[in-house]
């Protein structure tokens, strides 16, 4: 199956370049994205600049492929969904839940001229960061890039009921299962609150398990594709 790989704020494609040589060993076809404004040297794009890439990518696939999203890009995953309800077989979920609609995208991080920059490993000391050894923080700090402010501030609209019928696996890295239960039952997410068919994946690590333990990350992907 094609899986289409978004990251969250502030990384490329190449994020994930230790995960698609797994997945591609298990029989899948990854397709990591660069998206417009996170590594492709574009400043002034959107968020509806970076949910057309995503689109693009989706219809560019043969069939139906499973879209993965990390951290914010939860919720571009879940608005591809919303958009192409009939062409995405599954969304995956990576440490992250979709905004409600009518929020901004991530608006939860400074400004600086236009661009919200890589704020470094302090607002992330804790469970997220806590399997990151220092070459790995140094990596990742190395090949992160700064996120228009467009992006972030971007608000979030749905149109289509029918993402919710569509099959939905949680990824929980530096939290639960049963937190994210719980917090969806207690109206952390209305938007999957409302999904019909909701799995849930324990990594047990920190927020960026493409960098701290990919085998296991590819796997629970490929599992999600094979079902």
């Amino acid at each position: 199956m094609d899986i289409v790989l978004i990251a969250g704020l502030w990384f490329d494609g190449s994020v994930w370049d230790e995960v698609v040589p797994e997945l591609t060993a298990l029989g899948h076809r990854p397709l990591p994205l660069t998206l417009p404004g996170q590594g492709d040297g574009t400043a002034s794009a959107t968020l509806g600049d970076q949910l057309a890439a995503v689109l693009a990518a989706i219809d560019a696939t043969p069939g139906k492929p499973l879209v993965v999203g990390h951290s914010a890009a939860a919720t571009l995953a879940w608005l591809a969904a919303d958009a192409r309800p009939g062409k995405v077989a599954e969304v995956a979920l990576v440490g992250g839940f979709p905004s409600d609609d009518g929020r901004p995208y991530a608006d939860d991080f400074a400004a600086e001229g236009g661009l919200v920059p890589f704020p470094g490993w302090a607002p992330f000391d804790g469970p997220e960061t806590a399997d990151l050894d220092q070459p790995t923080r140094d990596r990742l700090a190395s090949i992160a890039v700064p996120v228009p402010e467009a992006v972030t501030k971007g608000i979030v609209h749905f149109t289509d009921e029918r993402r919710f019928d569509i099959p939905t696996l949680i990824v929980c890295p530096e939290f639960t299962p049963t937190q994210a239960q719980h917090w969806i039952a207690t109206g952390e997410s209305s938007e999957l609150a409302r999904a019909t068919r909701l799995d849930y994946a324990n990594l047990d690590s920190g927020h960026w398990p493409m960098a701290s333990c990919p085998r296991e990350l590819a796997r629970v992907l490929a599992e999600a594709a094979n079902s």
